[in-house]
């Protein structure tokens, strides 16, 4: 370890000045901060940064006869003994500041007064050592040697620490955990320093753990005083025995502390940064990027709004419309984040995300207006990921998109707006993500709006909507009557409902057609229901299983759901019964979704938890006949095959060769609303010949709206897509897709070469795939979303 260290100290320097220098940047642009507190933070960074800069240049210059490095040699290493006593220096005016604050007296303790004769003392030795040689002394070839009286250079510090220590004991009760845990972490660190450093000469080890505790104090600072704004991420940095580990959780840490104090300054963009880091981290893995240029993105991407510290918090508060002149600071934002980070020269990429990513691939965004390929593919992921998290979050004048209206605002920006080979990535994303958990989570954390309900009247307040599926959803809910009302007129209801945002939107809704709302029943606690859009129900009731608990909450109810294709099955339970229904659904293809609301009663969610594992299929009885729209439809080479949802069913597997053709027919669901729902074929390869089977690769997924997806590394994919004169409108082709179509694809194979030909409703698909290694048997399969497959010929 000591090797590596003495190898890469100057490295290590390096890095840690610059992080020094940017922290001291930003605390003179937080707006947070008290004038007195910044001018300390300030001081302690720019202090540790010439600290490093100054044992570095010692290191460095060591050695040199020359009269430069005569000069070089002794100046920094003067810089080194100083600044070390001047950082405690500063820690003391700082403890001062906190002792005022904490104990609200103006007199400074006698203590810290102490460590302020000290540091003048131990200031006056430094210079007489200066010209006596009483800490250390020079040799013929400017070499540093250690002097008789070096111990001496200890004792002040080491007793200007343990009388910092002696207060941060005294004070700690009273102040924040995130204050005295870094101080005393930094005196045990500077004295168990001390003792190595008397024995590894050479090695900077009180400077470099010195400087690292200091930046860690600041961002401890910093959360503290931003914590009553906005809670802050909890943060701890780990100090991991791999020395480069602790380097690069170093710089996480910062680089995640800056996320938070940025998105801080926005009530509706907390975690944005994150979640922004975490889509470019994801569309850089799937486009075939190495592991260490991932990192690379999602560090850019999670500092990409710095420069936002520049920009005041009332114009990025501010609900109404911007001004023109407002508008511009906002613009300046990339500027102001480039100007921050660019300055971290070993990481040059940091910079790239915050500078660039409102360029539009058009040529229409800014700073700099480039266009297409001139801006940096960094950028160009991040940008992407930003649009997609700011339409799935919620802001001041509106609630987060539906997720397939954000997919289509995507499509809209192809070439325009967004590089569209990552576009394309961010569309998989979406198609992949069926329960649309990428997006801001709600405050509750339990997959509901609210955990608090104060129900009037139906609907005028009800939690968010609770996506049921095959594995079991378990609810904890409390209920007390509201005043003035006693137990048989407060009425708890589920709301069963479908909508593409995933919330209940009433008969005035004005939301509620665009959002596809769809209503199946209202079921009362009590066992009453109230069928609207289901096909049928059933319902048992049996004595209450719960034990009476009844406290300032009121009632407990327990609520288990599940769903199973077109069935959904639902229980609540009680102390007095327990009420069991079962629903047949209008289909399998709409989502199911449970929101809790009521008449005349106050409800307290206090649990949503889902199962890990799916039911059987066979575990809801069925009370009505399976909706089939493939069960009289003729058949032909392969099984008939209804899709529900995206690629949840496939046909059987077929061999590709050179000169294969599938022939079919076609019908989108009566659910079918958008362009991709529609057949797709995948073209994969397997073991055993199945989809998904062990040693199962996907290499190309081709939609007949003339989309395509690779989703193997060693696969090169040329889409080449046109409408002729057959072809309308989209929505025509939809409404063709609802009332059957009749394909013909076209399969030719040279090698490793596939080829895709096919014509429908005047949308003419060419793709070429070339799979880059060796495989022997590939085959293929129809698929799709929201489309039932019949009668289909596969021709060789």
């Amino acid at each position: 370890m000591w090797e590596f260290l003495r190898a890469h100290q100057l490295s290590i320097m390096l890095f840690l000045s610059g992080a020094c220098g940017i922290l001291a940047l930003l605390a003179l642009m937080t707006t947070s901060i008290s004038k007195s507190r910044k001018r300390i933070l300030v001081s302690m960074e720019i202090g540790a940064m010439f600290l490093l800069l100054s044992d570095r240049a010692a290191y460095i210059y060591r050695g040199d006869t020359s009269t430069f490095g005569f000069w070089a040699v002794r100046i920094s290493n003067f810089l080194v003994y100083f600044l070390t006593l001047f950082l405690l220096h500063v820690l003391t005016i700082y403890l001062i500041d906190l002792y005022h604050t904490v104990e609200e007296l103006q007199k400074a303790p006698r203590r810290l007064i102490v460590c302020e004769v000290l540091f003048t003392l131990g200031t006056i030795l430094l210079i007489i050592s200066a010209f006596t040689g009483l800490y250390y002394t020079f040799d013929a070839s400017n070499n540093y040697q250690r002097a008789p009286g070096f111990l001496l250079s200890y004792l002040f510090p080491v007793m200007i620490t343990m009388l910092q220590l002696s207060l941060i004991f005294q004070i700690h009760s009273k102040i924040s955990r995130k204050i005295y845990i870094p101080i005393i972490i930094f005196t045990l660190i500077t004295m168990f320093g001390s003792v190595i450093q008397l024995f590894a000469y050479g090695l900077s080890v009180i400077n470099i753990s010195t400087v690292g505790i200091f930046v860690m104090l600041f961002i401890f600072v910093l959360m503290d005083l931003n914590e009553r704004a906005e809670k802050a991420n909890r943060m701890e940095i780990e100090y991991l025995k791999d020395e480069q580990e602790k380097i690069h959780n170093l710089f996480e840490q910062t680089a995640e502390a800056l996320a938070s104090a940025i998105d801080a300054k926005d009530q509706y963009t907390h975690g944005h940064s994150t979640r922004v880091a975490e889509y470019s981290r994801e569309i850089a893995r799937l486009a075939g990027k190495t592991e260490e240029e991932c990192e690379e993105i999602y560090f850019s991407a999670l500092l990409h709004d710095v420069g936002k510290i520049g920009v005041p918090d009332a114009i990025i508060n501010k609900d109404g419309r911007l001004t023109d002149e407002e508008f511009d600071a906002i613009r300046r934002h990339p500027v102001i984040g480039n100007q921050i980070l660019s300055s971290i020269s070993v990481s040059p990429y940091l910079s790239i995300g915050a500078h660039y990513h409102h360029e539009r691939y058009d040529g229409r965004g800014y700073p700099d207006g480039l266009i297409g390929d001139d801006i940096p593919e960094i950028a160009r992921i991040i940008s992407v990921a930003d649009s997609y998290d700011a339409m799935t979050s919620k802001r001041s004048y509106r609630d987060p998109i539906p997720q397939q209206k954000v997919r289509e605002e995507i499509i809209k920006g192809f070439d325009t707006q967004f590089d569209a080979r990552f576009a394309k990535i961010m569309l998989h994303m979406i198609d992949l993500d069926t329960e649309y958990g990428m997006k801001e989570q709600s405050d509750a954390g339990s997959l509901t709006k609210h955990n608090e309900l104060h129900c009037v009247d139906i609907g005028n307040e009800c939690s968010q909507g609770i996506l049921l599926t095959q594995a079991p959803t378990h609810i904890r809910v409390h209920v007390r009557p509201m005043s003035g009302y006693d137990e048989k007129q407060a009425k708890p209801t589920l709301l069963l409902f479908d909508a593409l945002d995933g919330r209940v939107h009433g008969p005035k809704d004005k939301l509620r057609k665009d959002l596809m709302y769809f209503e199946y029943g209202k079921l009362d606690f009590d066992g009453t229901f109230e069928a609207v859009g289901c096909r049928n129900y059933k319902q048992t009731s049996t004595k209450g299983s719960l034990p009476i608990s009844q406290d300032r909450r009121g009632i407990a109810y327990e609520i288990d759901a599940v769903r199973v294709k077109d069935h959904l099955q639902l229980r609540v339970t009680n102390y007095e019964n327990t009420n069991d229904i079962i629903i047949a659904l209008p289909d399998s293809t709409r989502f199911a979704y449970l929101s809790l609301t009521g008449v005349h009663c106050d409800i307290t969610i206090s649990q949503v938890r889902k199962g890990e594992q799916d039911v059987a299929d066979d575990y809801i009885p069925r009370i009505a006949e399976e909706i089939s729209y493939i069960k009289d439809m003729p058949r032909g080479d392969l099984s008939n095959v209804q899709i529900d949802g995206w690629c949840q069913a496939f046909t059987e597997p077929f061999p590709i060769v050179d000169g294969t053709q599938i022939r079919f027919h076609s019908m989108s669901l009566p659910t079918a609303h958008l362009v991709w729902h529609c057949p797709y074929i995948n073209i994969f390869s397997s073991t055993d010949g199945t989809v998904k089977g062990p040693g199962y690769r996907e290499f190309v997924l081709v939609r007949m709206d003339g989309e395509n997806w690779e989703s193997d590394a060693h696969v090169k994919n040329t889409m080449m897509v046109q409408h002729s004169e057959d072809f309308g409108t989209w929505e025509q082709w939809k409404t063709e897709n609802k009332a059957g179509l009749d394909f013909i694809i076209n399969i030719k194979r040279s090698g490793n070469r596939i080829t895709i030909d096919s014509e429908n409703g005047g949308i003419i698909i060419h793709c070429v795939t070339e799979i880059q290694d060796n495989v022997d048997a590939i085959y293929g399969a129809l698929t799709g979303d929201q489309v039932a497959l019949t009668n289909i010929h596969v021709t060789n």
